[in-house]
């Protein structure tokens, strides 16, 4: 069976739609998985093992007419599509590839509207946890069932190599912190008071522009913490895969630990915590405890400052040391 998965963007939501490769080759070994992403984040699925193809769409560049006529070369060329992202344009993309198009309806979707594109609906709370919705519509539009109790025993969603980080401390305790993300509401502001209450543990601070490079130096003033070497996104899986506890916000970079079955904190302020992430024994939330509706987010809601930083240091503690 040929099946396509749209999950465009963002890097996060991609991290978290992942989990599904392994669902849908445990049921289906056969299947020939293409993955359709923007170019912006698509490399992170380079390599992956149970995807033949990750083809990249240049759409958060506005060049459509390019994007068209890459998904030209993929028309009815597969047996299923599956929309994962519930967005029109997703919708869009699905239905130039071909007719048999999954999503959900329009009581789930993000945008109500891509739903008449598809040929089958699925219906799944749109305040549903992101991995069971991501599961929910692939188990439905391969007719498979999934429980809990294998999403906690799940492999690693990402394949590693052996990278050699001479930076590491085999000698300690190895931290990585994650205080960016793609808003600012989203952005925690107290990561110096957390590291200086750290003081016995190795930490690096990662980055992933030169504003953000900047930023990320002055969190190493005064503390003991490091910045961590400029790294591809596969190169930064093999370090977390590597480190002891990644803590940081709602991003990318800190959903990586949950699909790798690392230890992590994610730090949630704006956005439903519930929803957003997937919690294990150490896999941990720490949020604001306001009740979030999804499709009504404040991004004027700096709330995820008020998380007390002694709070997020306990738990550091607590996770290491276990």
């Amino acid at each position: 069976m040929k099946i396509a998965i749209i999950k465009l963007s963002s890097l996060g939501d991609i991290v978290h739609a992942t989990v599904v490769l392994q669902f849908i080759k445990k049921y289906c070994e056969a299947a020939e998985i293409s993955w359709f992403a923007d170019e912006k984040f698509g490399s992170i699925l380079d390599s992956h093992p149970d995807i033949k193809e990750v083809i990249k769409l240049p759409l958060k560049d506005k060049k459509f007419v390019k994007t068209y006529k890459i998904l030209s070369k993929f028309r009815n060329k597969f047996d299923i599509i599956i929309d994962l992202q519930g967005l029109i344009k997703s919708a869009i993309v699905g239905r130039i590839l071909g007719k048999n198009l999954v999503g959900f309806d329009k009581f789930s979707a993000k945008e109500p509207l891509c739903s008449m594109f598809y040929n089958a609906k699925i219906n799944c709370d749109y305040n549903e946890n992101i991995i069971i919705r991501n599961l929910t519509l692939a188990s439905k539009a391969l007719n498979f069932k999934f429980t809990t109790s294998q999403i906690d025993n799940k492999i690693p969603c990402f394949k590693v190599n052996d990278d050699n980080f001479d930076f590491l401390d085999k000698n300690s305790k190895n931290l990585l912190i994650a205080p960016f993300a793609s808003e600012k509401s989203k952005r925690y502001d107290k990561f110096k008071t957390v590291i200086n209450g750290l003081k016995k543990y190795n930490i690096f601070i990662s980055f992933g522009s030169e504003k953000e490079k900047a930023e990320a130096l002055d969190l190493t003033k005064n503390t003991h913490a490091k910045l961590l070497p400029a790294l591809s996104l596969n190169r930064m899986i093999n370090l977390i895969n590597k480190v002891d506890l990644v803590i940081g916000n709602d991003s990318g970079i800190t959903h990586i630990a949950w699909a790798q079955n690392r230890a992590s904190i994610t730090i949630f302020g704006n956005r439903p915590s519930k929803r957003n992430a997937y919690k294990t024994d150490k896999n941990i939330v720490l949020d604001a405890g306001k009740k979030i509706d999804a499709k009504c987010i404040d991004k004027s809601d700096f709330c995820v400052c008020d998380i007390d930083p002694n709070l997020v240091i306990k738990e550091a503690k607590r996770l290491i040391d276990e």
